[in-house]
């Protein structure tokens, strides 16, 4: 799931070198655009603001669940589903993995965290079996000390061991940390 102002086309560019018959990806889109600078020129889509917030979510779980599910019905053996959010879609996957009625194996929160206002009960019973992995850069402009204290404290409460990951760069993916990642769930 992507970030804030990016467009699932060019987001799911970075992990063209992992395409294979055996591997799916699927890169949702925020269904909220805006241009990026003024009233004109590029377009980049959110998965939310504050206006009518919870809508928003709602929606994001709806759109996300039919997404997903359409391409499982395809499978007579369900497939490991490994998540990545990046960012704003960091939070976005939080709150859709705790919610979803399906087991997610992987989950990992790029330049991003846990949604602040996880149902933290629900995330615990949910991701009891899911491995969790945090991924940030050493230099991302993004994550100040604030965010990654409250991340600590939603893992504290989540009571799960956490892989955590750091890269040298700021808000972007690594393409040799993604790499790691992806053979080591593969």
């Amino acid at each position: 799931m992507h970030g804030y102002g990016q467009l699932a086309e060019f987001f799911v560019r970075k992990f063209k070198s992992f395409f294979s018959p055996e591997v799916l990806f699927i890169a949702p889109e925020g269904t909220n655009y805006n241009y990026l600078e003024g009233f004109q020129g590029r377009v980049g889509a959110n998965w939310m603001t504050k206006h009518e917030r919870e809508t928003a979510i709602a929606n994001n779980h709806r759109l996300l669940d039919k997404l997903v599910g359409t391409y499982l019905e395809k499978y007579p053996v369900k497939p490991k589903i490994h998540v990545l959010g990046f960012s704003q879609g960091a939070a976005t996957a939080t709150r859709w993995a705790s919610q979803w009625d399906r087991k997610i194996d992987s989950l990992v929160l790029w330049a991003g965290g846990f949604a602040l206002d996880l149902d933290l009960e629900q995330a615990r019973g949910k991701f009891a079996d899911t491995e969790l992995i945090l991924a940030l850069g050493d230099r991302d402009e993004m994550i100040t000390s604030e965010h990654i204290q409250k991340q600590e404290e939603l893992i504290s409460c989540l009571r799960k061991d956490v892989l955590r990951y750091t890269y040298p760069g700021g808000h972007d993916l690594d393409p040799e940390l993604l790499e790691k990642i992806i053979n080591q769930n593969y």
